[in-house]
């Protein structure tokens, strides 16, 4: 179905559960985005060939095709090459998918990200030119991560991921200098990655930014990998 809500963006939800299609569907209808909801690859190749209905985004599940890779190919060939393509990182079937969805600047997204959680993570990919503005490389990337500044432990969603920081989206980031320890999973990675780090920047409207201070080597080669295939 495709909602008849005004909005600036429309979504494709390709996933085979319907949960995810509505958790996904509710939170840009806060927004006041429009979307498209299907549950397999021809229905999303039907609505991509639809010249009436505009398509910024495709949240992808990989799984609805044997072949994840040539899926998305696919797609984009039934609407054009440039439109972005988000995969569920859930939908993930191997870490060896990774470097060929990487060429074609796939994005990734927790499919079981809350519905507080899935604008933040979108946003990187629905309005690139306001999160292109470092010298360093940043990858657009919504995962989750938790953080810890004394005490308290805390869940939240990246916002991007590079070589010296990340952004994490929260609407009580921490003051500047905080120090902190923080833990999330690149997509297609079996562990985790654990870092000591301080806050860059901080802002209410948007989140706070993460400097890494200690990250083992093999950590950093993870990220690094990651960073590289992606820019």
């Amino acid at each position: 179905m495709v909602t008849t809500i005004v909005s600036a963006k429309t979504i494709l939800i390709a996933h085979r559960d319907a949960d995810v299609r509505d958790r996904f569907a509710a939170a840009l209808a806060d927004a006041r985005h429009a979307y498209v909801l299907v549950d397999s690859v021809a229905a999303a190749e039907v609505a991509l060939e639809d010249p009436a209905v505009p398509m910024n985004l495709i949240l992808l599940d990989l799984s609805l095709d044997e072949d994840g890779v040539a899926l998305v190919q696919r797609l984009r060939k039934r609407r054009g090459q440039t439109v972005p393509v988000v995969v569920f990182a859930g939908s993930l079937a191997s870490a060896s998918l990774v470097p060929a969805l990487s060429a074609m600047s796939v994005g990734y997204v927790n499919e079981h990200a809350s519905t507080a959680q899935i604008l933040p993570a979108l946003a990187p990919h629905l309005f690139p030119d306001n999160f292109n503005r470092r010298a360093s490389a940043r990858v657009p990337l919504g995962v989750p991560v938790t953080y810890q500044a004394g005490p308290t432990i805390v869940g939240a969603v990246t916002l991007d991921v590079g070589r010296g920081g990340l952004a994490i989206r929260t609407m009580n980031p921490l003051p500047k200098g905080t120090a902190l320890q923080v833990r999330f999973r690149l997509p297609g990675a079996t562990t985790e990655i654990d870092i000591s780090a301080r806050i860059a920047w901080s802002s209410r409207k948007t989140g706070m930014g993460v400097q890494y201070e200690k990250v083992s080597s093999n950590d950093q080669r993870m990220i690094d990998a990651f960073v590289d295939a992606h820019t």
